[in-house]
């Protein structure tokens, strides 16, 4: 299903705005001194996002040397969100209301999961998933998430001045970009090489 607004395209310009953390810190997007990886994920532990975020995590001082920083939004309330979050690195905003996947043209979509090409990552978010949460590395997710469990990623990178340099709308539940992928986009800040880039992979 589309959300109201059409996608975000690349050369499209951001308002300004301040978005609340979970951690209630202010983010300002765009942020005048670095990127911003705007990331759109699904819901408050998600296995799916939880894998992919793990990678984030993991190499997040690179991705802070490449001159980025990382903006992760769930459409799950704060109060959901805060126990699966605490210990990541990178602001985390709610958006239970879902305005800024609206505004961003961000879809849910049975294709989520029914994908072939989800299978395989959903399986081993599950089987990864079950084993942190047996060490108490993670916490399980609601049975019933807020907001279902159909929604599809994306990912847009805001240059300083607002613009954005290019967007990712995910075909599937594990379709985003991976930490190469967005460290070789940073590195090219031009929006038209980006860009170049960008159709040369589709």
């Amino acid at each position: 299903m589309r959300m109201s607004r059409s996608p975000i395209e690349p050369g499209s310009t951001v308002d300004e705005r301040s978005l609340t953390a979970v951690s209630g810190d202010q983010v300002a997007v765009p942020d005048p001194d670095r990127l911003i990886h705007l990331q759109f994920r699904r819901f408050a532990g998600c296995p799916v996002c939880n894998l992919h975020l793990r990678s984030v995590v993991r190499r997040h001082r690179e991705i802070e040397a490449a001159g980025v920083r990382e903006v992760v939004v769930f459409h799950s309330p704060a109060e959901e969100l805060a126990p699966h979050t605490a210990d990541l690195p990178f602001a985390v905003v709610a958006d239970p209301a879902r305005r800024l996947y609206a505004e961003f043209g961000v879809e849910r979509s049975p294709r989520a999961l029914l994908s072939p090409r989800a299978w395989g990552p959903v399986v081993r978010a599950v089987l990864s998933g079950v084993g942190n949460v047996v060490r108490g590395r993670e916490h399980l997710p609601s049975t019933s998430p807020h907001g279902g469990r159909l929604g599809l990623p994306a990912d847009f990178l805001i240059a300083p001045d607002g613009r954005v340099l290019t967007a990712k709308y995910g075909e599937h539940v594990y379709d985003q970009w991976s930490v190469d992928e967005l460290l070789e986009l940073a590195a090219r800040r031009d929006a038209q090489t980006i860009d170049r880039v960008a159709d040369a992979e589709h």
